[in-house]
């Protein structure tokens, strides 16, 4: 028999709401909420006018209104059932975190007629979440930290958890699952993958806990080395599982057996120099030895070495010393160095050397650190090295004389480095370099082109007080005029167009030291100006600018031009010209020392030879005799191009240069080129009008001018200017 349903009345119906623990709340479908129960009014602490409606967010934390408000509008228009998280001010003005939940009731024909919700407080789940979180993290910092990660595996032989950094030790995605117990072997280094195998099988069988170390190859092939230590969870003697950690300790692997490696080395080390370490605390009187000195003493590894043991080895006439060193060291706290003799148990006799420095002073804990060499052979040999001293001291007297000779001799050659030669002619060159370069006279080097005037510069500034400084040289035919006073002289940030910042000129960059003025004929008249003053007053000015500079420099020239003819053609200064010519040298034509030809050969011959990695047994005869009979217009450089294009040409084992390259058409070149430093203006005018008929009005190239004339392209164009020759009427 059924029991007729009770109906509430609406007061029974309040009460028994406002009795529910829950904050329960109602809404009409256009979101109006029209009802909160006691609960709710006593949780939020004001009263019902002042929630109804929309006026309950200003209950809610201003960073979570426009949320739940615009989900709860989505809501009224979908249907769907309402369920967003905010946080509520309490009574007691604390904003708590509450899950809020609203489902629409519908009539027949489904229509929303009416939202009821509820509200729970879940402050407390989230301060519980909230630490959930940050003892994993935590957790996960510290392992990540620590190159540590933990599992646990289960007896039925699978993994029921890796944690993330176990993941990333193991080369595997941390957001994976835990492999199974064959993917886990097959990461395994195939050499340990059998003994891991056994050893967890041996631990689910037994119960047993481990620590081991595992070889793993991660996926992109790299191999670790990994500690891994687990321990059995064990409930009435039933296996439930086993949690352990793993540790990549790869670093420390590596680092031990480089410490062990570097160990062995000094161990083969002290070996081989007869060396032993020890180490020695007087306050203790802990002492400690290498393998090596218990070597040295004829002690086995297994003594234990003390003083007393060490003094019944020390020679009985050297106890006291070392008694006296060894007192005075600890007294002082200060190292000690010296030698002494043991006596070993056959009667042999040992030198040794000890020395040893303090340390831990600064702490009251002092201890010595030091070495003990076995330099018995070294004594054994310096009786042999007496004999042989005194030998060579009864030499002495007799070679010395000679080794000063040849000392000089050496040191006169030494400083020509590649000027080659020995005649007559070139010793005197040489001669007169070397008294020269004693002072800082300005020097003016002439003589024909490749004659090596630079290499005669170079020696001169070697020589001198300003070798340790710079060399600096300027081709001044190579350098366009108009620039030609900036880089001797520098120039100033916008002194001319282009000119973007400061730049600093060669005199400035050859302070202390020589600057070399290579083809100084080719100067224009307002750079002659410009080094007239500096070689008159030592001071210059940069293009552009205002201020005095001082100049330290020692000035060397050269030129294969007639001076004299141009000052009579009004191309070059006078008064320049006896500023520079203040110690002249010339270097003679390679015509004019024949006798140096061999030599040159031999020289260049191995030095090209060496380059390309060839290597002559014999030279022709018949080579050698043109090669000197040859009048080499072009001089040494001529000669060098000659013997390096011979060189790269040679097949076979003996040198041979081709003779067309040597014919007598080439010396009919030089015959015409010698008046254009011998002649005056008007005959060195003719000769180069010659020379531009002859090659069509060419100036470079290899059948030019300049190459018929021997001068470098540059050079004949400055003549050809300066002596106003219309170089155009030649050209064919």
């Amino acid at each position: 028999m059924s029991s007729p349903e009770k109906e509430f009345e609406p007061a029974e119906l309040q009460l028994l709401i406002d009795s529910i623990p829950a904050l329960i709340h109602s809404s009409w479908p256009d979101g109006y909420l029209d009802y909160f129960n006691q609960r709710w009014l006593e949780y939020v602490g004001v009263p019902m006018d002042q929630l109804e409606g929309w006026k309950w967010t200003a209950s809610i934390h201003p960073d979570d209104v426009a949320g739940i408000v615009d989900k709860w509008r989505a809501c009224l228009a979908s249907g769907e059932i309402f369920e967003y998280e905010a946080r509520v001010r309490r009574a007691d003005g604390e904003y708590r975190w509450m899950a809020h939940r609203k489902v629409p009731l519908r009539d027949k024909r489904g229509t929303i007629i009416k939202w009821y919700g509820s509200s729970i407080d879940i402050e407390d789940q989230k301060r519980t979440e909230a630490a959930l979180r940050r003892g994993e993290f935590y957790l996960g910092e510290g392992e990540r930290l620590a190159h540590s990660g933990s599992w646990a595996f289960n007896p039925c032989g699978y993994f029921d958890h890796w944690s993330r950094e176990l993941f990333r030790i193991y080369g595997l995605d941390p957001d994976g699952k835990p492999p199974t117990l064959a993917e886990y072997l097959e990461l395994i280094y195939r050499e340990d993958r059998e003994s891991m195998a056994q050893t967890i099988e041996q631990m689910v069988a037994e119960h047993l806990a481990c620590d081991l170390k595992k070889r793993i190859v991660r996926p992109d092939g790299e191999i670790r080395y990994i500690r891994c230590v687990g321990i059995p969870v064990v409930e009435d003697g039933v296996l439930k599982t086993i949690v352990g950690t793993a540790m990549d300790v790869t670093e420390q692997e590596r680092l031990t057996r480089e410490i062990q490696r570097r160990e062995a080395y000094l161990s083969e080390a002290q070996k081989l120099s007869h060396t032993g370490s020890f180490g020695w605390n007087p306050l203790s009187g802990e002492i400690c030895w290498s393998d090596e000195t218990f070597r040295i003493f004829q002690l086995s590894r297994g003594s234990k070495p003390t003083r007393s043991l060490i003094q019944q080895r020390i020679h009985p006439e050297d106890v006291a010393l070392v008694q006296e060193r060894i007192d005075r060291a600890t007294r002082d706290g200060e190292g000690f160095d010296f030698e002494h003799r043991l006596l070993m148990p056959d009667g042999a006799v040992k030198y040794v050397h000890v020395v040893a420095r303090a340390v831990n002073v600064e702490f009251d804990d002092l201890e010595f650190v030091g070495a003990v060499t076995d330099i018995t052979e070294r004594r054994g040999a310096s009786a042999a090295l007496q004999r042989a001293f005194d030998e060579i001291r009864g030499l002495k007297e007799q070679l010395y004389k000679e080794n000063l000779a040849l000392k000089e001799e050496i040191d006169r050659s030494s400083m020509f480095e590649e000027i080659v030669g020995a005649s007559a002619t070139l010793k005197k060159v040489l001669s007169r370099v070397s008294k020269v370069a004693r002072t800082d006279s300005t020097v003016l080097i002439t003589g024909e082109t490749g004659t090596g005037k630079e290499l005669v510069a170079r020696a001169i500034h070697k020589r001198s007080s300003r070798a340790e400084r710079p060399f600096v040289g300027v081709n001044c035919a190579a350098i366009p005029n108009s620039l030609l006073a900036s880089e001797l002289f520098g120039h100033e940030k916008g002194s001319f167009t282009g000119a973007l910042q400061r730049r600093l000129g060669r005199f400035e960059l050859a302070e202390g030291g020589t600057i070399f003025l290579d083809e100084i004929g080719e100067l224009p008249n307002d750079t002659q100006v410009a080094l007239l003053r500096v070689l008159q007053e030592k001071e210059f000015e940069r293009v552009g600018g205002g201020q005095s500079i001082r100049a330290d420099v020692r000035v060397i020239a050269a030129t294969n031009r007639d001076l004299e003819a141009a000052i009579a053609s009004g191309t070059f200064r006078s008064d320049l010209y006896y500023r520079l010519n203040v110690f002249p040298i010339a270097v003679p034509p390679l015509r004019e020392r024949k006798e140096d030809i061999p030599m040159l050969v031999e020289y260049f011959l191995d030095r090209y030879a060496s380059k390309v990695g060839k290597k002559f047994r014999a030279m022709n005869r018949k080579t050698l005799r043109r090669l000197t009979e040859y009048l080499w217009p072009g001089n040494i450089r001529e000669l060098q191009n000659v013997i390096e294009r011979s060189v790269i040409l040679c097949d076979g084992e003996n040198f041979s240069v081709d003779e067309s390259w040597l014919s007598r058409d080439r010396t009919q070149v030089f015959q015409v080129n010698q008046p254009l430093t011998q002649e005056l203006v008007s005959r060195e005018k003719t000769i180069i009008e010659a020379a531009l008929a002859e090659s069509k009005g060419q100036v470079s190239g290899v059948s030019g001018a300049a190459a018929k004339l021997g001068i470098p392209p540059s050079t004949l164009e400055s003549k050809i200017r300066s002596l106003k020759i219309r170089k155009h009427q030649f050209v064919a």
